[in-house]
């Protein structure tokens, strides 16, 4: 798989252009920063207590040594690093930093030797010989750390991926079981793997280009009574659609977007997958990453922030930091590459967004959104509740365009440095947009994240809910809300091994699927593992 990614990435004219583009980035600054030399440390006035017998050893400035040195220094100008080219404040030096001193003074006067613009005199030729032979030892050991520095330096650059950009992978693997009255128990083994390359050009922005492939179908499990297959078992990592025949690793440019200072605003602009929830506050930071948070994808955070995303957009965001106010604003376009549709006149949506923090601890927003889908796909809750919910499967008004307002509340309140109380709630005010269909959908959950649990680096997480229930249908013949109320219940312990790997098993409980309670109790268990580099 990897040998796959590094082909595709050569051979991807957006991902050279990308990394082309990047030549003056913050990354090359970073790469070539120059490293603080023994010399400059020399520097600090307030250097910490020697607590070893080599503290009597120090080169004290009433020594010859100190005097001869600082003689050399101020005629030849040897130490650039201090500002009046001399030792400062006569303070004692230890041995091995007067050994980058008389280094340095001995690589000045062999290139004055060597260039010949001026001349140095016998004596002080006479001192460094002297100098050189009572401080050998120290000279020998303070080139060898230059040399082993230079040599791992070397063979950094020789090996890294790029002075101009930065790699990122992550790899999810997941054993998944579905159990329940109408479900056959046959466990599954999937994967999905992202390749990110991100790139600078001022050190305030960034240019971002991933890629992606998966196996990982859309896990829905059956139920009874003519409901079908129910998405409220849909996992973080899925997608792709629900034939899993079809989903065969085929490797796509998943993301392209570029971020950048605009004034005192922050702004976002995607041009390939638009979702919102990468952009602005989602007030779940414990469960929000699909491969290190909930294993649902209902318990990531609220589907507000689904119902934003498009295939392209633009977000903006203003204050935060000292401010305990901040605003987000976006606009997201579902057909922006169809020239028969264009931008502006087919599925987007616009979202508005409060973020207060009255206090450190606590994080409240209120976040809406107005939607609308052109006629077919119509799916409003992005695939998080019942079908009557999404307008999907069963659209209640039979396929026809639809406008929708959605409003959402969601709050963080940190309980100490390791434990995170959170939760949101969601109504929905959906419309036929020619027609006189009108419908509400509503939603809620709590979660509780513990980090540190157990040991160091693990999490143990709590989510419990309702997803998206239609509560609410007119104007449409024959159409039917949903009749009773769906609950959610997930937990999961992520194991952190190391920075590197993490294994995390989780168990999800729907109950009374589709909302129905003739339903029988649906079970998803997974074991997620997931590697990044």
């Amino acid at each position: 798989m990897t040998k796959l990614f590094w082909n595709v990435f050569k051979l991807s004219p957006i991902v050279i252009a990308a990394t082309f583009f990047a030549a003056n980035s913050a990354f090359a600054g970073e790469a070539s920063e120059k490293s603080t030399s023994v010399a400059e440390l020399s520097q600090d006035t307030n250097i910490a207590q020697v607590t070893s017998v080599s503290q009597f050893s120090d080169v004290q400035p009433t020594d010859w040594a100190f005097q001869a040195l600082q003689s050399l220094v101020e005629r030849y100008g040897c130490i650039a690093g201090y500002p009046n080219g001399t030792f400062r404040g006569n303070r004692a030096l230890t041995r091995y930093e007067f050994a980058a001193g008389l280094n340095a003074c001995l690589d000045r006067i062999n290139e004055l030797i060597a260039i010949a613009t001026e001349k140095v005199g016998s004596g002080d030729l006479e001192t460094l010989k002297r100098l050189q032979e009572e401080y050998a030892a120290e000279l020998a050991t303070l080139r060898g750390r230059v040399d082993s520095l230079e040599y791992r330096t070397a063979e950094l650059e020789s090996n890294q991926f790029s002075t101009t950009a930065k790699l990122k992978g992550e790899a999810v693997f997941a054993l998944t079981d579905i159990f329940g009255d109408n479900t056959d128990s046959n466990a599954t083994f999937s994967q999905r793997t992202r390749l990110s390359i991100e790139s600078s050009f001022t050190g305030k922005d960034k240019l971002q280009a991933r890629l992606q492939a998966r196996n990982t179908g859309e896990f829905r499990a059956n139920v009874s009574n003519g409901d079908g297959a129910t998405r409220m078992t849909r996992l973080g990592i899925d997608g792709g659609g629900n034939d899993f025949s079809q989903i065969n690793n085929d490797i796509e440019l998943d993301k392209l977007n570029y971020a950048f200072n605009f004034g005192s605003a922050m702004v976002k602009v995607d041009a390939v997958n638009a979702e919102l929830y990468e952009n602005i506050n989602v007030f779940n930071p414990v469960f929000k990453s699909s491969g290190g948070g909930a294993i649902s994808r209902y318990g990531r955070f609220s589907p507000i922030y689904r119902s934003a995303s498009g295939d392209a957009g633009v977000t903006a965001t203003i204050g935060g930091g000292k401010s305990p106010v901040k605003l987000s604003g976006s606009y997201t376009s579902g057909n922006p590459n169809d020239t028969n549709i264009g931008v502006f006149n087919g599925s987007n949506a616009f979202l508005g967004q409060v973020e207060f923090s009255p206090i450190k601890a606590l994080n409240i927003g209120a976040t809406y959104v107005r939607r609308f889908d052109s006629t077919g796909g119509v799916n409003i809750t992005e695939s998080t509740g019942s079908s009557l919910a999404d307008n999907s499967a069963r659209d209640p008004f039979d396929g026809s365009a639809t406008t929708s307002n959605h409003y959402g509340v969601q709050a963080a309140l940190q309980l100490n440095k390791t434990t995170t109380l959170g939760g949101w709630y969601g109504f929905v005010d959906a419309d036929q947009t020619s027609g006189a269909g009108d419908s509400e959908v509503q939603y809620w959950a709590a979660t509780l994240g513990m980090k540190d649990f157990g040991a160091k680096g693990n999490t143990l997480g709590l989510i419990f809910g309702q997803p998206p229930k239609l509560t609410k249908i007119s104007g449409v013949d024959n159409a039917a809300k949903d009749a009773d109320t769906s609950y959610h219940l997930e937990g999961l312990y992520k194991i952190s091994l190391n920075d590197r790997i993490e294994v995390t098993p989780g168990l999800l409980v729907i109950f009374n699927p589709e909302h129905n309670n003739d339903n029988s109790t649906v079970y998803v268990g997974t074991l997620r593992t997931t590697f990044k580099f």
